[in-house]
């Protein structure tokens, strides 16, 4: 049983992607015995070879010490442990409520292994009521144990919410430097969580309730959202009015009190692209400017898609060639640099509905795949250099690090969208 306070010796990480691997893997480097429960068998089979089925800076020598010295090792359905991090997916659906289907079936699939003095800890980005929710599912799967609800600090159980605050491609390093915000369902859960999170966290432990901590990350990226969603909107203002964007942003920016973000295609990830619906469907009547920025970026891969029309047009009529006998370059799929995840790409998006549409040749190129991948119907992925040197259109996604070098010279005859501003800027 863990006391309040105590580390627990087992822990159980439910979901092994880009959260919940590194999160097992940073527990296992600071010696806690680490069970990863992941439905994939494939990635399982890969975690247990040592090996890492995600793209992410510095976890593949973690996960192989850490498989070594036996501290870590993955499942796919899950064991008894003193503590479960729940790290599964919360998408939304198409009227953009939470799908909260992941968390309910991780609950009863842990649900048998619960006894008396565990701690369940809330990572996975969810509306406000969630932990509260998984609770009442548990207790119902579980009758013979009490949860806090009703048993506060003496509960046989105790949850705690505790979402990620991470950058895809630096998980390894904020996951041990950014402070967490923990909101237990009771204050002994409050203790054991950060008594859990201490095992390994350089920052501090921002101790609330678990509405409150729910909120708290929705509230984080919802700001990033409207802060992109104003520089989005500035790059179709200033399309419209002839004016570089790029040019103008950094200008703007010299100012002392403007802190202007760059545009792009759209919002990625499986954060910011999803988490102010959950906080518009809580308070449809109040979030009137998430609702906004949301359909602000939602729209924008839209506008570069007609963009990229409109260049083929243009290319057919410079080139002398039919459409059909253009040649596009797509440079990007993943939602960042730098990194592999293709969750809520714009890019992504973008370049299938080019590939779809264009009947002629489509490349993409995204450093960060497997050459045997294919992310996108009727296009190829293809090497950097070729993919230039074959184009007369090109439509630049993702500020990938080999793309900042391309120079004006491998584009000399080509025409292209540049939605990162690493052409026009």
């Amino acid at each position: 049983m863990q006391q309040p306070g105590q580390q627990p010796h087992t822990v159980s990480v439910i979901g092994l992607g880009y959260i919940g691997l590194p999160t097992a893997a940073v527990l296992a480097k600071n010696g806690v015995n680490v069970i990863g429960v992941d439905v994939n068998a494939n990635a399982v089979a890969t975690i247990n070879a040592g090996a890492i089925h995600i793209v992410e800076p510095g976890l593949a020598d973690v996960v192989k010490r850490a498989v070594h010295d036996g501290l870590l090792r993955a499942v796919t359905s899950p064991e008894p442990a003193d503590a479960y991090v729940i790290t599964v997916p919360t998408p939304f659906t198409a009227d953009y409520d939470a799908d909260l289907s992941y968390i309910k079936a991780a609950a009863q699939a842990l649900a048998p292994h619960l006894s008396v003095g565990n701690l369940i800890i809330l990572e996975s980005t969810s509306p406000v009521g969630t932990t509260e929710q998984l609770a009442d599912w548990l207790a119902e799967a579980r009758p013979d144990l009490s949860f806090p609800k009703t048993h506060g600090d003496e509960a046989d159980i105790q949850l705690a919410y505790c979402p990620e605050r991470v950058l895809p491609g630096q998980v390894m390093h904020e996951l041990v430097q950014n402070d967490r915000v923990i909101g237990g369902l009771s204050a002994k859960a409050n203790a054991q969580a950060t008594a859990l999170y201490n095992t390994f966290l350089k920052g501090d432990c921002l101790l609330t309730n678990a509405r409150t901590a729910e909120m708290a990350k929705l509230t984080e990226n919802s700001f990033r959202d409207v802060n992109i969603a104003f520089a989005n909107e500035l790059s179709l203002i200033c399309d419209h009015l002839s004016i570089n964007v790029w040019e103008l942003i950094r200008l703007a920016n010299h100012h002392p009190r403007v802190n202007i973000l760059q545009p792009g295609p759209g919002v990625g990830g499986h954060c910011i692209a999803v988490d102010p619906w959950f906080i518009v469907a809580s308070a449809p009547e109040q979030a009137r400017m998430i609702r906004t920025a949301r359909e602000v970026n939602d729209f924008k891969p839209d506008w570069v898609y007609q963009q990229v029309q409109c260049t083929i047009q243009a290319a057919a009529q410079q080139t002398g060639k039919a459409v059909d006998a253009v040649n596009v370059t797509c440079l990007g799929l993943a939602f960042k640099a730098n990194i592999d995840d293709l969750r809520e790409s714009p890019a992504l998006a973008i370049a299938q509905r080019i590939a779809a549409a264009h009947s002629g040749t489509t490349m993409v190129v995204e450093p960060n795949l497997p050459a045997t991948a294919q992310p996108v119907a009727n296009a190829t992925l293809t090497a950097l250099d070729e993919a230039l040197s074959e184009a007369d259109v090109v439509v630049l996604l993702v500020d990938h690090t080999p793309f900042k070098a391309i120079t004006r010279a491998q584009l000399e005859g080509k025409l292209w969208v540049d939605t990162r501003g690493l052409i026009d800027g």
